[in-house]
């Protein structure tokens, strides 16, 4: 891969990437390329060390996924707890015609409300979910390395890891991927959690141990899942995760709405804009730049 990169990317002056692994050994083979635009928020697909040792500023684009990201996680929840699909299903089936009663279930109905939802990684997302958590009367329990101000919310208290998954009914990621937190999410981690929760992860693959979900899931450990992002993407025919109970896996379009796509692109192009005009902007290498 880094072959093909290099043959493409060579003569570059500026790179636009989302997901391709831009590695050290590639970029040492990019004498002129002075700047990465990164069309995400997640820039772990670049060596951001070895680009600043190099001078090469990267950029990123912070804010464009927010809503939708955390729209996403709601979505899920109500998947996971009213499963109007399942019922739409029945319906169509006929196995509503064929009751003697008015109205039935097929799966357990719960309310938000008093509920608790643990969020890992407190930044743009993660604060939103914790609004509309709060909005929904959820309880909001919350970790993150740098907590910053607490919200204003009546709910929300700052936690441990080990006690925002014991006390969580949903527990959802917003983290991005690092080396401290790859797959941090593992049987130590689910064994906390309770039966009856679920588990979300809708920012990156590498913060969960896939076969120790898989073995939570399938041991009733845990009550379900919903995962936007995989370890490997797009997923792999051996994912131990495809193959579990209780989980339902989209192809990482937690971040795709027609809104945010638009944002992107345009904050991708001013992210370029002010590069070239010698005032750059969103840089995630500054302090690898300031070394050199």
């Amino acid at each position: 891969m880094d072959d093909e990169i290099v043959e493409r990317c060579r003569k570059a002056e500026i790179l636009v990437v989302n997901k391709t692994q831009i590695r050290e050994t590639a970029l040492a083979e990019m004498s002129r390329l002075k700047f990465i635009a990164v069309s995400a928020t997640g820039f772990d697909c670049v060596d951001i060390e070895a680009a600043g040792k190099r001078g090469m500023a990267v950029s990123n684009v912070p804010v464009y996924g927010t809503d939708s990201v955390a729209q996403y996680v709601f979505s899920a929840i109500l998947h996971r707890w009213h499963n109007i699909g399942v019922h739409d299903a029945a319906v169509k089936a006929g196995d509503w015609a064929r009751q003697p009663d008015w109205s039935f279930w097929q799966t357990p109905l719960l309310e938000l409300r008093d509920k608790t939802i643990g969020i890992i990684g407190f930044g743009r997302i993660g604060r939103r979910v914790g609004q509309l958590a709060d909005a929904f009367g959820m309880r909001v329990l919350a970790h993150d390395p740098y907590p910053g101000d607490p919200p204003d919310y009546r709910t929300f208290v700052w936690s441990s890891l080990e006690d925002l998954f014991a006390r969580s009914d949903v527990v959802t990621l917003h983290a991005p991927l690092t080396a401290d937190n790859h797959r941090f999410v593992n049987r130590h981690m689910l064994e906390r959690m309770k039966e009856s929760a679920i588990l979300i992860n809708a920012s990156r693959g590498g913060l969960v141990e896939e076969n120790d979900l898989a073995e939570a899931l399938n041991s009733g450990q845990l009550a379900g899942a919903v995962v936007d992002v995989v370890s490997i993407e797009p997923i792999a025919a051996d994912n131990p995760l495809l193959s579990a109970k209780n989980i339902a896996i989209t192809p990482h379009l937690a971040w795709a709405t027609r809104e945010a796509r638009k944002r992107l692109m345009a904050s991708t192009a001013e992210n370029i804009r002010a590069f070239l005009e010698g005032t750059p902007q969103n840089i995630v290498n500054a302090v690898h730049l300031a070394r050199e």
